[in-house]
């Protein structure tokens, strides 16, 4: 399966021309949360319908500067992970949207035990035993894509021990605009594709139980 995983387009659509090719390539695209810049429900469907015109399949989370109409028009189309999983080729995905709380208060955040809520939620409609790949806006706490300009490290400790405990092949994630890159926990990739609103995504390659990765952009 080929994934491709975008984050914080923050409603700038005609940034996708930029990646056109690559998502006319998906199997199935990630974005990562922050599909809209304080947008409702109107921008968050041309979000959408913009990616419709390069893919059939697309499962997304919210961010933290999505307010809750967008999470609910996600629910309504039947792409949210927020909370649940979707399982797709034999793949369990799962999802987790919103920050921890920001200097500057959003609409959506959520503190630490409130994650762990979710993720665990999300979990018990996995199938057991099928490999898992986590979506999330958030970054895990302590790795290469949650620093800061000033080096200040500023994921999320429950979705670190999430992923440390079940071992995704792989975590999806944003938000932390100037933390673009790539980590290890474990065996689980974290990738922070950064902005698409600057024309930059992920690739992942998923074959036989594992999992390839490469940034765009």
């Amino acid at each position: 399966m080929r994934i491709v995983t975008l984050s914080d387009l923050h409603g700038r659509v005609s940034a996708l021309a930029r990646l056109a090719e690559v998502l006319a390539t998906a199997d199935l695209v990630l974005p990562a949360g922050d599909l809209t810049h304080f947008g409702g429900r109107a921008q968050a469907q041309e979000v959408l319908q913009a990616l419709g015109q390069y893919t059939a399949q697309v499962l997304a989370v919210p961010g933290n500067c999505d307010p809750p109409a967008v999470q609910q028009y996600l629910v309504e189309q039947g792409v949210s992970l927020h909370g649940t999983c979707q399982v797709i080729d034999g793949l369990a995905f799962l999802g987790v949207g919103g920050s921890l709380p920001c200097p500057g208060r959003t609409p959506n955040e959520l503190g630490e035990a409130q994650f762990a809520e979710v993720l665990a939620r999300a979990l018990r409609d996995a199938p057991p035993g099928a490999p898992l790949l986590l979506l999330a806006h958030q970054p895990p706490a302590q790795t290469k894509v949650d620093r800061a300009f000033a080096g200040r490290h500023l994921g999320s400790k429950a979705l670190r021990a999430f992923i440390e405990t079940n071992q995704p092949l792989a975590c999806f994630c944003g938000h932390i605009h100037e933390a673009r890159g790539s980590d290890r926990i474990g065996a689980t990739w974290i990738v922070n594709p950064g902005p698409a609103r600057d024309g930059r995504c992920a690739i992942a390659e998923i074959e036989e139980g594992e999992c390839r990765v490469e940034l765009f952009g």
